[in-house]
């Protein structure tokens, strides 16, 4: 499991440890506990005893503030004076930005404030419109059934996250791009590197560094011969003199990451669940109804909550909340796992419950930096769960829950692998 001491050497030099916070401080992150691996560990849970805002004590002892309440993440979400650039000298990350050539600026828009952030994300956005991604449905449905296909032609068991898992949003995002698919082994094993939480500094730097120039390369190939895709457009832009190349590869690294890493952890994490809640997913199997499979996605996304380590920010002014003042520079972490079984929002939060109205959420973030791939997301899991609990009716774990590799090493949690038979 994650440790602080796993992820101490990531630690910004230029970050302080405060010397007059208690040493009882509560210790971020603490471990999940192995026997409630779909819950917040009880440490966690214990955070909001103090309330919905507190002091914790972090990677390399600083003292960073925990937002743990659905109502002030909400609130705090949406807050201009809350930084979220990568570069900030307090920015309470386990992964230290700094890791590749091109600085934080290599990260692309995620980790700037506007008005540069909305520059950039304003010559995609239009890609993911409501609109637009729900007219890929059927081009979904078809690679899901393919990929399903080839399942039930093979041997059993099999590993769910290599069959079906991380094949379909890679199918997905490289189409949208205009990435090979065939180099889908490459991004995805660089992708896994920049998500581990304990992989050295040096390692994520080679894997940053990596995929950008595959990405560069990428932009100069579709500038001189531009196709139908999203790297087409990007290097339009670079064309036209609004993008540099370098800036149209980074927006690539993060689209491709973004667009498979967090998705495949979701479908395999939430087919276990639904497996260990046969009556869930019996809900989900015989639905006719299409708006109980959009119910469910949306309980499964609240109910895994899978950035698992919280969204962190960077106070640039005093901030009043909760009866607690954070002051100018001080680092905050917003805990949407938390806040998204908020027992004020959620009845009974720690059930899964597919019934629920759970759209109040906090999976995609909120404000100016929410999700921007939040539509396409929905889009798959609506069509991956149902599609795979009709085709294969007696889809059943083939280990014991003990056994499954989840991935506590991850900023994004998910499983390593999970066997699966019928």
């Amino acid at each position: 499991m994650t440790s602080p001491s796993d992820i101490d050497e990531t630690r910004s030099d230029t970050e302080e440890t405060r010397s007059d916070i208690d040493e009882t401080v509560p210790q971020f992150p603490p471990p999940r506990s192995a026997a409630c691996p779909f819950d917040p560990s009880p440490e966690l849970r214990a955070l909001a005893d103090h309330g919905p805002v507190t002091r914790v004590r972090s990677w390399g002892g600083s003292t960073p503030w925990a937002v743990t309440g659905h109502a002030e993440q909400k609130e705090l979400l949406t807050d201009p004076r809350l930084s979220v650039d990568f570069a900030a000298p307090n920015f309470p990350s386990p992964i230290d930005p700094r890791h590749s050539r091109g600085g934080a600026t290599d990260l692309s828009f995620v980790g700037m404030d506007d008005p540069e952030h909305a520059r950039l994300r304003r010559m995609i956005s239009g890609t993911f419109t409501i609109k637009r991604v729900e007219a890929m449905r059927p081009t979904v449905q078809r690679m899901t059934d393919e990929i399903i296909d080839r399942m039930l032609a093979g041997p059993r068991p099999v590993d769910l996250v290599q069959a079906l898992a991380l094949p379909l949003p890679s199918l997905v995002i490289s189409q949208m791009l205009g990435v090979p698919y065939d180099d889908h082994e490459f991004f995805q094993a660089n992708s896994k590197v920049l998500v581990s939480a304990t992989a050295s500094g040096a390692d994520r730097g080679s894997a940053h560094t990596a995929l950008t120039d595959y990405l560069d390369a990428l932009v100069s190939q579709k500038i001189a011969d531009p196709g139908d895709d999203l790297i087409s457009k990007l290097g339009a832009q670079v064309r036209a003199g609004k993008l540099t190349a370098r800036e149209a590869a980074a927006m690539g690294v993060l689209l491709l990451l973004g667009g498979h890493e967090t998705t495949a952890n979701m479908i395999s994490l939430g087919t276990l669940a639904l497996l260990r809640h046969p009556e869930q997913l019996a809900m989900i199997r015989d639905a006719d109804d299409p708006q109980i499979v959009v119910n469910a996605v949306e309980e499964l996304l609240r109910y895994l909550s899978i950035v698992h380590l919280g969204r962190r920010r960077t106070a640039l002014e005093d901030i009043d909340i909760a009866g607690h003042t954070i002051p100018a520079g001080d680092g905050v972490i917003l805990l949407g796992e938390l806040a998204n079984r908020d027992p004020a929002v959620f009845t009974a939060p720690d059930r899964l419950d597919i019934t629920r109205n759970a759209r109040r959420h906090q999976a995609f973030g909120g404000g100016t930096h929410h999700c921007l791939g939040q539509p396409l997301a929905r889009l798959e899991l609506q069509v991956i769960y149902p599609t795979l609990f009709r085709r294969i009716p007696t889809l059943r774990a083939a280990i014991p829950l003990q056994e499954v590799k989840f991935k506590y090493d991850a900023v994004i949690y998910g499983l390593h692998e999970l066997p699966v038979t019928w």
